[in-house]
Formats: structure tokens, sequence, C-alpha cells
């Protein structure tokens, strides 16, 4: 995964990175490069800044500094050479690439009518590793099912830990099926917009998100609901990080329509989801009938709980999301 990464990085700072000892690249979740600033890896441990031989060191005196052209050189491989065509993706302040990686991007601000309007003078990245974990959503499947059936499903947790992947594995899970636990295979809609839950390279997803699996690549999550409904005929319908008021719209027409909704959202707990007024309002409307919250406690992706629709708690044991 991490050598999907390294081919938009700037050579100087690819060099430090592959040279970092065995076993990092497999911890590496986050690579941060700022200019005339120490380059950093982030794992579930902490953090460690790079030497310009590998080496993890603690102190930024011995890391290797990026330079203004490590991030002029990151900007065009990200861009294949065409900041015109990058617009759109730099105005988000974020791109995705091969894989489902993300990558953030700060620099100065271009504001027009109280909007960002694109970003100029790049000077940092932040580099989110995407990983497939197969078998992640296997300890809470169960609890989503019904004689069978899927239940509409919210998954809720701060950034960093595990939604988007504990939600790829449900798709897996669901659109191939589980023979063992009922679940027979479902035709599978993937709304995705910021590509990464299926990591689509021209359309085709570079991830396993199943065998019944469509999916609608870099399109906004309330138009593409609708638009997968009417085209696609899911049984399941998928989307990441709700949070706009379109959003709660098409996710309560979506409901309406008698599809199952798998989502995911931000938020430190259900009390956290509650005080939002977007996310109350969805939760309010009885479109989901299972929430399942995470943290880092125990390692990315620690199930702290299942509730139902009435946030009643059903597993209580803080269950590690791993394989």
């Amino acid at each position: 995964m991490v050598q999907t990464v390294l081919r938009v990085l700037a050579p100087t700072v690819r060099a430090c990175l592959q040279r970092m000892p065995s076993g990092w690249a497999e911890r590496i979740e986050e690579i941060r490069m700022r200019a005339r600033r120490p380059l950093e890896v982030v794992t579930a441990d902490g953090f460690a800044f790079v030497s310009p031989d590998g080496r993890p060191v603690v102190r930024p005196q011995g890391a290797y500094h990026v330079s203004e052209e490590d991030c002029l050189q990151t900007l065009n491989l990200l861009s294949h050479y065409s900041l015109y065509a990058f617009e759109e993706e730099v105005q988000r302040g974020f791109v995705t690439v091969a894989g489902g990686h993300r990558v953030g991007l700060v620099g100065k601000a271009v504001v027009e009518n109280g909007r960002v309007r694109h970003l100029r003078d790049i000077a940092g990245f932040n580099v989110r590793i995407a990983r497939e974990r197969p078998g992640a959503a296997k300890g809470v499947l169960p609890l989503l099912l019904t004689g069978g059936r899927l239940l509409s499903t919210m998954i809720v947790s701060p950034p960093q830990c595990g939604k988007t992947t504990l939600l790829r594995d449900l798709v897996r899970m669901v659109s191939n099926g589980v023979p063992e636990l009922g679940l027979c295979p479902r035709k599978v809609g993937v709304v995705d917009e910021r590509s990464e839950i299926a990591g689509c390279v021209r359309g085709v997803p570079t991830l396993d998100v199943g065998v019944r699996t469509d999916v609608l690549d870099g399109c906004p999550k309330a138009e593409g609901m609708m638009m997968m409904i009417r085209a696609m005929s899911p049984e399941v319908l998928v989307t990441d990080e709700l949070g706009r008021r379109e959003d709660a719209l098409a996710v309560q027409e979506a409901a309406g329509a008698g599809v199952v909704l798998l989502v995911t959202a931000h938020g430190q707990d259900l009390n956290d989801v509650a005080r939002r007024p977007v996310l109350s309002a969805i939760v309010q409307s009885g479109a989901f009938d299972r929430f399942v919250v995470l943290s880092r406690r125990k390692g990315p992706g620690t199930v702290e709980g299942v509730y139902d629709g009435q946030f009643r708690r059903l597993a209580r044991e803080a269950i590690p999301c791993s394989s």
C-alpha cells in the first residue's frame, strides 16, 4: 500500500522513506511533509521524524528537512504536471490517489465572496494511508443482522479510528454474502465521493469491495445516492462521512425507497451525534436500526459499542476491529 503512495512523493522524500527499517512501512498511518521542516511519519504508537538515511529519530534536528522544491515536485506528481486539471481537488483541500490514499494540502487560501476558491503556494502535505483489512467486520456483522437480513447502520467515530476500513469490509462481506450467518449476496451501490472506499482508478475499484458492488466514484453523496437508486437498483446503499443537510434529505429519501443503508459519520460518540443538527435529524428520522461507535483505545478500529435505533447498547465489550 505504501509503495503506491511513494510514487507521488518527491524523489528525495521517497528515498528517505524507502530506507526506513523493515516493518515500518506496514505501520505507517500518515506521512507528513512541511516545507523547511522535518519529514514525519505517524503510526498507531505515535510519531517519528525520519532522517536522510531512513532512521526514525526523536529530535527534529536529525531529520530530513523538506524543501520547497520537494513540495513543488510532489504537487507536480500528484497533478500529473497539470495544475489546471487539479484545481477542483486543490479547492477541496485534498486529493485521493490510487489505492484510496488521501493527500491533504495546505498553503495560501484564495478567498472569493467568503469561500475558498483555490490554494496556492502549497507548502504542506498530509498523506493518510488507506489499508484493506479483510475480516475487520467479522466481529461486528452478526450484530447488524436479524434473521439473515442486514439492518441499516451508521458507523460513528472521530477521524483516524477506522470508519472507512470497517465500512469497506462490510461492503465486501455483504456483496459476496456470508452463508454461515445466513446472509445472501446483495447488490451493493457505493457512492464514493472522496474515492476512499473503493480506491477507483479510471472508474475501476482497486480495493476489494465485493463481486456484486457498483461504485459511483467522485460524485457528491446526496446527488449520487439518488443516481444510484434510479440507475442501479441497489439493495444496499453505501456512502462515507455524512454531514450536510442535503445528505440528510437523501438518506431519508433512500430509506423511504426501501434501501438498506451503510454510512459513516464523524463524532466522538452517540451523544455527540445527537448534538449535531444535521446528524441528529438523520437519526431522528428512524432511518438507522444500528449504530457502531469506534475509537483507537485498543488500536485503530476498536469497536466501543454497537447500539440499536434507540441507542441501547448491544455489545458491551470493546472489540478490536481487525482480522
